[in-house]
């Protein structure tokens, strides 16, 4: 029935046509021949070519010609109809069995979106391709295109073959592994609270020890997408905290984070404390490393299969968090909502977070020193730099550290346990008169000075480098007051710049006294756009105005913009910690406003085998001391019922407690060689009062326990 109506609307045309043609021709000739009789054409038409006779005859061959002709070509049409027809069926039909066997290896491909803690986790499986139904033979005049051109979308919209990385070693296809099935766990919940109640304390996920991201994971290129419900820049811990906040609160959010390093969200402590105290040769190239507990781990936060491809970010159907490495923001368009990239690529966002971090200070005089000397320096920030630095002191004799701050007396510690196994020479120089002299009490700080000597260190204080050169194979330092002093190599740990490169373009405003976007209370710069993390300026509701560059601040500061993106509207008032290991046996904690220039009240005690940083970690089952705290212990603590007298300038500082005050007031609190007690030092901060006794506030730290 279907092939006659085909035919018959191909041929109708031409039908009507042709007896349109005979009626004309036939009025025509009874016009022209009204006075004969009727019998004549008649005559005529019988005997050929007289009257009208010989023209109908060409009509009658004209339309049988015609309706042969029309007859053969619809049989050929619909000969070549029903060859495409079921050429594109067997081409539909073939399609699951190449997808089978285009990756023997992986059968079944999951679905890469991040699964946050909340969510229940699953086996993801690509969506089966529907069954192809029947079509009606389309006719001549909507010719059919070409089988490849008009395959369905399911073929597109198929999850990417890149999305995961493939197995160390490929699984039979009839089995695949557990690994290609499962989501990695996600680590710990970052749950989000109502805006009355107190913030926890920093907890940021545990990163996960069995994989090792590779900067040619699938995940590090891609197609960009163009538009991003939630913007990150920046791939440090801020922004990773702020998508695990974002996604907490949003469980379909789609997070895209950008950062011009090659590698995924990674913690940046270890780079300077536990990498260095592996015995694994590998550690470099793995970037595992043992806790001071014993207990192994990742520098990254989460495995490449937490996340997905940035390719598929806009058709993730639960959302998910991707990474775009190896990008940098140049511009950024407030009014459009939209950055530009390095490559002129250009993303639109609905919310925008700048976790840009900071960029390492280097010396003036190295600056202006020729490239020999350049080459020879390193400012350590980086995996690359870390990685390098390694390389670097196995292959030289001396190396040299500038600065006495934080980053500068961890290398310090780390590498001379190295110069104690190798007769590699470390030497370490600052302009201070001890060690952490900016942070640490005069008394305190000598102490620590004679703690990294007997780590093998060189320590030269106050020395202001006055120029560098390079001569004869050696770095040469020359000091203001006639010094000098030649090495191989330099790592310059002078502080850090935070990275406001986007303020231009983005109208920021830049503080003009600590540095970095300067940002309310609630982390917010612009409308549609936070910042957190070192990049932050912030107005702190209990200190005023600061800026702090520390991993636990980075995490709160992150989550809680993260919060307040997703609209929870919370003000920055929880006082982040920071903290700082001169190798397994001594370790401090810090919070608040801890400057050497303010007076200070220090409470000591004799220590035990259990009041180092491998102990506490042991007892925690943490290696980053923050994700140990808890709120709990601040709201009711144990008191210590044995006396605390006020010491000040002993020889033997095994753990205590030291106050920072101003107006009488405590605005900073370090614990050293005491853990897990930084929520007490919160409360203490975050009261405000003033305290007569010192010494009963010691108390509540219970270090005279043994």
């Amino acid at each position: 029935m279907l092939k006659c109506r085909t035919v018959w609307k191909k041929l109708a045309p031409l039908a009507r046509a042709s007896s349109t043609v005979c009626r004309q021709n036939v009025r025509r000739a009874g016009l022209n021949n009204g006075r004969i009789p009727t019998c004549v054409p008649a005559a005529h038409m019988s005997t050929g070519p007289a009257g009208g006779g010989g023209d109908n005859l060409k009509y009658a061959l004209l339309v049988g010609a015609t309706c042969i002709g029309g007859l053969t070509y619809g049989i050929l049409t619909l000969k070549g109809d029903q060859k495409r027809y079921q050429e594109r069926i067997d081409e539909i039909e073939s399609r699951p069995y190449k997808a089978l066997t285009k990756e023997p290896a992986t059968q079944v491909q999951p679905e890469a979106s991040a699964v946050e803690a909340t969510e229940t986790e699953a086996v993801l499986e690509p969506e089966p391709e529907p069954e192809p139904e029947p079509e009606v033979a389309p006719s001549p005049e909507e010719p059919s295109p070409p089988a490849e051109a008009a395959a369905p979308d399911a073929e597109a919209a198929a999850p990417s073959e890149t999305t995961e990385p493939p197995p160390a070693e490929p699984s039979p296809p009839s089995e695949p592994s557990p690994s290609e099935l499962t989501e990695p766990d996600p680590g710990p919940v970052v749950e989000s609270e109502p805006a009355a109640a107190e913030p926890p304390a920093a907890e940021p996920p545990q990163p996960q020890p069995e994989v090792a991201v590779s900067a040619d994971s699938p995940l590090a290129s891609g197609k960009v997408p163009q538009h991003a419900p939630y913007l990150l820049i920046g791939g440090g811990t801020a922004s990773f905290a702020a998508a695990r906040s974002i996604r907490a609160r949003d469980p379909g959010a789609k997070v895209l984070i950008v950062t011009d390093e090659p590698d995924l969200p990674y913690m940046r402590p270890p780079l300077s404390k536990e990498l260095w105290f592996a015995d694994d040769p590998s550690v470099p190239e793995t970037l595992r490393f043992k806790q001071w507990n014993g207990k192994e781990r990742s520098i990254y936060f989460q495995p490449p299969s937490f996340y997905i491809n940035p390719e598929n970010l806009e058709s993730a159907e639960n959302g998910g968090v991707a990474v775009l490495t190896s990008k940098k923001v140049v511009y950024m368009d407030v009014r459009g909502n939209k950055v530009k990239l390095d490559d002129n690529t250009e993303i639109s966002y609905d919310k925008c977070l700048i976790a840009t971090g900071g960029i390492p200070r280097n010396l003036q005089v190295i600056d202006r020193a020729g490239e020999e000397v350049k080459q020879r320096t390193t400012l350590f920030r980086k995996i690359e730099d870390f990685k390098a630095l390694d390389k670097v002191s196995r292959n030289v004799n001396s190396i040299t550290i500038v600065g006495g701050g934080f980053l500068g007396s961890e290398l310090a510690c780390a590498l001379g346990r190295r110069a104690t196994e190798t007769g590699l020479e470390v030497i370490q120089m600052y302009p201070e008169k001890g060690n952490m002299g900016k942070v640490l009490p005069e008394y305190l700080s000598n102490w620590t000075t004679e703690k990294v000597k007997r780590e093998g260190v060189k320590v030269i204080s106050e020395a202001l480098v006055k120029s560098v050169s390079y001569k004869d194979d050696k770095l040469e330092i020359q000091l203001k007051d006639g010094r000098l002093v030649k090495t191989d190599h330099i790592v310059a740990a002078v502080g850090l710049e935070p990275n406001v490169d986007l303020a231009k373009s983005a109208g920021l405003e830049v503080d003009s006294d600590f540095g970095g976007y300067r940002v309310n209370a609630e982390l917010q710069a612009r409308s549609n756009i936070w910042v957190a993390g070192d990049a932050a300026c912030f107005y702190d509701i209990r200190l005023g105005r600061r800026r702090v560059e520390h991993h636990d601040h980075a995490v709160v500061s992150g989550r809680l913009a993260g919060e307040n993106m997703t609209g929870a509207n919370k003000p920055y008032w929880h006082q982040s910690m920071f903290w700082s290991d001169l190798g397994p046996d001594v370790g401090y904690e810090a919070i608040g406003i801890v400057d050497s220039s303010l007076p200070t009240v220090g409470v000591f005690a004799k220590a035990t085998a259990k009041d180092t940083p491998k102990a506490a970690t042991e007892k925690s089952g943490t290696g980053i001391r923050s994700e140990s705290e808890t709120e709990d212990t601040a709201t009711s603590p144990v008191v210590s019922v044995t006396p605390t007298p006020i010491v000040q300038h002993r020889d033997e500082y095994g753990k205590g407690v030291i106050f920072y005050l101003r107006d009488k007031v405590v605005v900073g609190i370090i614990l050293w060689n005491v853990f897990n007690r930084m929520p007490i030092a919160r409360k203490i901060i975050k009261d405000g009062e003033e305290h007569a006794d010192l010494n009963e506030v010691a108390k509540l730290f219970n270090i005279h326990e043994d």
